[in-house]
């Protein structure tokens, strides 16, 4: 095979020698261990891997699998994704990381699989640092761990609480725009956010996503066949994605996160900035994630989110529409779909489709989506056809 028809080089191998059980080892160290020998043999550096591909499970975590493995590797990827493909899944990351590769998401891709394989196996909380340190002193759930940024937010810039329940107000205030949220016909006040029962201090009630049940979906095919079939078409234009840590108490800075890294990429890729687009998609499991990612994005500067606020209407009749279809705090969020309705609300404002609350000039929305504890981050910018 010839260079110019290559699509990627494999350019390390490592392997572990197999054993009938493997006593007193976790999942995690094996595949520490093998990803070890391959990037010995390939003659790079670990911060040199800014890819990462694995399988659908660990035995230490069932959900954040690249977060949790990269996390325990010393990785901060700017793409991760696990391919389940049982015994094709080997085979099925070599092409996905060539792919990747060539989209311009990443440039040396770690692909690593292994199993341990133990009747007890050890689950010593100083091999998962969300275990060690996050657990074992409350922050089991997100509703905690979201309210550790939100107070380390306050307590650095002094955003009040009104800052953040402005964001739900707009969520709730656009989804009376969308008949199929489950908050329609329920709008909600800065003062009813703030008189919503505390979850997690500083964290109210209607600052959180309920959890629903539903589906999204998207169908993504080649300019050209899409022009061959006259399909009214929305464009990628650019991507990014980065993974920092997956515990909370890892996380290099709780008033920042991922989605700045990945919403640069998505720029740099479009040749756009935040200033330019017409919509913004955010994802908006809390009101602090929809805060940290309006400065990340640049639109203001570090703490300066409550200000920006003020004056603006985020409706799709206003200057700065933002979540249009209610974001998941007004819309509702159907378990992982929830970051896809961001996705198709875009689709729908840039095709000129969303009645009853199509913006005035569709042309470039921003759609970022979120994973664990601002641990995983992805930006899109999409453009109209």
């Amino acid at each position: 095979m010839t260079s110019v028809r290559s699509k990627g080089a494999i350019v390390g191998i490592g392997e572990l020698k197999p054993q009938r059980r493997t006593e007193g080892v976790t999942t995690l160290e094996l595949l520490a261990k093998v990803s070890a020998l391959a990037v010995e043999d390939a003659g790079i550096e670990p911060h040199e891997i800014d890819g990462l591909l694995v399988g659908p499970q660990v035995g230490e975590t069932p959900q954040h699998v690249p977060a949790t493995i990269a996390e325990y590797l010393g990785l901060r990827p700017n793409m991760g994704n696990v391919v389940d493909l049982g015994g094709a899944s080997g085979a099925g990351m070599v092409w996905r990381a060539a792919a990747a590769i060539e989209a311009g998401m990443c440039e040396t891709v770690l692909c690593v699989l292994g199993n341990a394989r133990d009747d007890n196996p050890p689950r010593s909380p100083n091999r998962n640092p969300i275990r060690e340190f996050d657990v074992p002193y409350g922050a089991s759930g997100a509703n905690i761990s979201y309210a550790l940024f939100m107070q380390a937010h306050m307590a650095r810039y002094g955003s009040r609480p009104e800052d953040f329940a402005t964001i739900a107000h707009w969520a709730r205030h656009n989804a009376q725009f969308n008949p199929d949220a489950i908050f329609y016909g329920k709008p909600a006040s800065i003062n009813d956010v703030l008189a919503s029962p505390i979850i997690a201090s500083p964290l109210h009630l209607y600052e959180i996503v309920m959890p629903v049940a539903g589906g999204e979906a998207v169908i993504v095919t080649s300019v050209q066949r899409a022009r061959a079939r006259s399909q009214n078409m929305v464009h990628l234009l650019g991507a990014g994605e980065k993974i920092t840590h997956r515990a909370a108490s890892q996380a290099p800075d709780l008033t920042t996160g991922p989605l700045k890294q990945a919403m640069a990429r998505a720029f740099a890729q479009s040749g756009t900035s935040a200033s330019d687009m017409n919509l913004l998609s955010l994802y908006d499991c809390y009101t602090i994630m929809v805060a940290l990612t309006i400065e990340d994005a640049g639109l203001c500067g570090p703490g300066e989110f409550g200000h920006w606020l003020k004056g603006r209407n985020l409706s799709h009749e206003g200057d700065t529409p933002l979540n249009t279809h209610g974001g998941q705090i007004g819309f509702g969020q159907p378990d992982l779909a929830g970051g896809m309705t961001q996705v198709v609300e875009a689709v729908r404002q840039l095709r000129g489709t969303a009645a009853g609350r199509q913006i005035a000039n569709p042309d470039l929305a921003l759609i970022t989506g979120n994973g664990a504890t601002v641990s995983e981050g992805t930006a899109l910018v999409l453009g109209a056809d």
